[in-house]
């Protein structure tokens, strides 16, 4: 009878083979801990970890990487401890070679180095896998996006802003217009690629800084408006239009 396989550890999700078992050698006592800033390590990891992904501390909904929740609930399971996911964490940002869990990327070299790389591998470590949310300073450390007050066109121009701190979000789900031609314009300040998507309507340049528009007429209806890229919309990056 062919022997029971475990579920796949967080090696098997987050590393390159070449760097498993340096990384998984790790242990709470081998990782010398600095003075690292957890508030500062949230907040860049929301702002370029954060696209591609899931971490319930954090906020992010990426999709395109591993959900770090789950790929290292396992390894924690077995004993890891937080100093080695901390380890993991630094190595794998130090070795980007893994492929996204849909296999639509890989990390980017040089995504952070020396002590912001430090400070994400550190908060990671102290949150990842947990539930409920960050408290005390951790938790104010990064604007929660999505909520703000409904967009409102004006003068024919509705602006859709893509979250500045990286989130696969628009700072509203929700805006308004009268009916006619109507000018869409997405603004993007987080350094991620974002667009504005409505179907039948039209769509904008996917761009990672600035902003990109498209015009189209709009009879009273209501209209979605999402990100195509990819795990975007999935993510929760969408929002409804109301046009009367």
């Amino acid at each position: 009878m062919p022997r029971a396989t475990r579920p796949r550890t967080v090696a098997h999700l987050v590393l390159s083979a070449g760097a498993v078992s340096a990384a998984l050698g790790l242990s709470a006592c081998s990782v010398k801990e600095r003075d690292a800033d957890q508030i500062a390590g949230k907040q860049a990891f929301v702002q370029k970890c954060g696209s591609c992904h899931i971490l319930n501390r954090a906020g992010t909904k990426g999709v395109t990487g591993p959900n770090l929740d789950a790929a290292f609930g396992p390894s924690l399971d077995d004993g890891l401890g937080r100093g080695g996911v901390r380890g993991v964490v630094r190595k794998q940002i130090d070795f980007p070679s893994q492929r996204g869990s849909t296999g639509t990327g890989t990390m980017p070299a040089d995504l952070a180095e020396g002590s912001e790389a430090d400070d994400i591998a550190s908060y990671v470590a102290a949150v990842v896998s947990k539930k409920g949310e960050d408290q005390g300073l951790l938790g104010s450390a990064v604007e929660k996006a999505g909520g703000g007050e409904p967009y409102v066109a004006e003068g024919g121009t509705l602006t859709i802003v893509a979250d500045p701190g990286g989130g696969l979000i628009y700072t509203a789900d929700a805006a308004s217009a009268e009916a006619g031609a109507l000018k869409v314009v997405m603004e993007n300040d987080s350094g991620v690629p974002h667009n504005v998507v409505i179907d039948q309507k039209g769509e904008t340049d996917v761009i990672e800084q600035g902003t990109t528009d498209f015009t189209a007429d709009f009879s009273p209806d209501t209209y979605a408006f999402y990100c195509s890229v990819t795990g975007h919309r999935e993510a929760g990056m969408e929002g409804t239009l109301t046009v009367k």
